[in-house]
């Protein structure tokens, strides 16, 4: 049996899977391993190879078995696997700054690496899932973690655009004033910008922008009496998913911002699905639905023709970057013939 692997590198533990020609995935759960990012290339390059061992055994298969692997990280990166010279927030070691992670790997586990952004590989995992792996349908996907990540799939292609940066989503601009109870709020985001997407709709977002705003509303609460917004940003989500009025708000603040860029995802690509994925909604059902609520209302109305366009959750989120790249290893190697 030949199969490819499925690598997504994130910074504190590495995700694993494979998949058959047949398009079978051979672990079901989540698969990790301790990435160890921080401490640069040399020690996370030997990290995910042992870590591929570990699931090399949980699969009942050896490496001989193995054809092609899959790579995903976080950017920014070239569309090959090249570190930006800035680095990011999983790669802060000097050894990243420029690095080819993708010939990296290659060089250490002696197999073809295919290489993609993780929001490019979450995105494709949720399109296969809906529509398989030869459909000519178009998805777009908003995945909420640290930052806010996502892509564009046309068919069966990842749009990755020039640079490889093609569907950066986190930083598309969105007319944050039109939503009228976050008035006031002046939004910020990591990379410089105000207004877009990711400094409403994320993990930081909810740190820097939206506790800081609504103090004056719920001075008492229990998360500023913490007094570490960092810390208090964390258990957001859970309050939320329990009711609490504050977190409750600040997620409504994101599905919102989510669903004014949805509209605009609507009106560029008319695609045939929209997706929802990461952390911010690896919740219940119940959560989850009320969620996807509020991203509709705070979608403009839209034309009749498209109002009928379907919000899904993404599913296996926890394993969406590793079954991503796998799926982009398996196409790659099926034109190259190398299975």
């Amino acid at each position: 049996m030949r199969v490819v692997a499925g690598v997504d590198l994130g910074g504190n533990a590495v995700n694993y899977t494979f998949l058959t020609a047949g398009e079978k995935f051979l672990i079901e759960s989540l698969c990790e391993y301790p990435s160890r990012s921080k401490e640069g290339p040399a020690v996370c390059l030997q990290q995910i190879l042992d870590g591929l061992q570990v699931a090399l055994k949980q699969a009942s298969i050896t490496m001989d078995d193995v054809a092609v692997v899959g790579l995903d990280t976080p950017g920014p990166a070239s569309a090959d696997g090249v570190l930006s010279a800035r680095g990011s927030t999983n790669f802060v070691h000097p050894d990243w700054a420029g690095f080819d992670i993708r010939a990296g790997l290659e060089a250490k586990v002696g197999r073809p690496v295919i290489y993609l952004n993780d929001g490019n590989a979450g995105a494709l995992w949720g399109h296969f899932n809906l529509f398989g792996a030869h459909s000519g349908a178009t998805s777009v996907s908003a995945i909420i973690g640290t930052g806010l990540g996502g892509g564009v799939i046309l068919g069966q292609t990842v749009v990755k655009g020039r640079k490889g940066f093609g569907g950066e989503l986190g930083h598309v601009l969105i007319p944050y004033q039109s939503i009228p109870f976050l008035q006031g709020l002046h939004p910020r985001c990591n990379c410089g910008r105000t207004g877009d997407l990711e400094s409403l709709c994320s993990l930081t977002a909810i740190e820097v922008n939206y506790l800081p705003f609504f103090q004056s509303r719920f001075p008492d609460h229990e998360l500023y009496r913490m007094g570490d917004l960092h810390k208090a940003a964390k258990l957001v989500r859970g309050l939320a998913e329990n009711g609490d009025e504050l977190s409750r708000e600040i997620f409504r603040g994101q599905a919102h911002a989510l669903g004014l860029f949805f509209d605009e995802m609507v009106n560029t690509f008319d695609p045939d699905a929209l997706i929802v994925g990461g952390g911010a909604i690896e919740t219940g059902p119940e959560f989850q639905q009320w969620f996807l609520r509020e991203i509709r209302a705070g979608m403009p109305e839209q034309r009749a023709e498209q109002a009928d366009i379907p919000i899904h959750i993404m599913p296996n989120g926890d394993t969406a970057g590793a079954r991503g790249a796998a799926i982009e290893a398996l196409r790659v190697a099926r034109e190259q013939s190398l299975l």
